[in-house]
């Protein structure tokens, strides 16, 4: 009953290997998630900046055009 899984408690250099490998591709994953987090929020903040200075644009002619009538 001790020894459930007698393989699991010899790691040869080849699964070794293979635990490096996967850890590597999950912190690879973990990364691109954050940058594709990043990439989103630069995308919002740059459409919300433009919003807003267009806004503001369309708000002075506005004001300039009610004046001069």
């Amino acid at each position: 009953m001790e020894k459930e899984n007698p393989i699991e408690e010899k790691k040869t250099p080849t699964t070794k290997f293979a635990e490096w490998l996967m850890a590597r591709a999950e912190k690879k994953e973990a990364k691109e998630t954050s940058l594709e987090s990043l990439m989103k929020f630069n995308v919002f903040l740059s459409i919300a900046t433009l919003v807003s200075v267009a806004g503001a644009t369309i708000a002075d002619y506005v004001l300039m055009a009610w004046l001069w009538i």
